[in-house]
């Protein structure tokens, strides 16, 4: 048992990304379906599958650019921790590289990105930023 699942999501991405694996295989949970659904949508990953059954699996499709073979994701990091929490007022949402990067929050909402929460003006925990 992880004592911080979400770390450990974005622990793998990072070192499979550095490993320039193609895909990577994450034990599933519903908060870690929706970021999925999130860098998705967002053009960080190219697709996800999840696989059901005892211990659910998410299966990532991590991008590359073509020409570079470069990650798509430069930096993805942790800012909430289960020890100590980081939240955000809807007014004072934090900016990832002025705006070209997202922030993950999880919010009354649902799980949003830091655009979406501004436009529903919402706050709530700042999970990652992922640029």
């Amino acid at each position: 048992m992880f004592t911080d699942p979400i770390a450990d999501y974005l622990t793998r991405i990072r070192n499979a990304q550095k490993a320039r694996h193609k895909v990577v295989e994450i034990p599933a949970s519903n908060l870690k379906k929706e970021i999925t659904k999130i860098l998705h949508e967002s053009g960080y990953i190219l697709n996800y599958k999840f696989e059901e059954g005892v211990p659910g699996v998410i299966k990532i499709a991590l991008k590359y650019n073509m020409k570079t073979k470069m990650p798509a994701i430069s930096n993805i990091e942790r800012v909430s921790s289960p020890g100590h929490r980081k939240y955000s007022g809807a007014e004072e949402l934090p900016r990832v590289l002025n705006g070209l990067g997202i922030a993950v929050l999880s919010t009354s909402k649902g799980v949003m990105t830091d655009k979406k929460a501004r436009e529903s003006k919402v706050g709530g925990e700042v999970l990652c930023y992922v640029y």
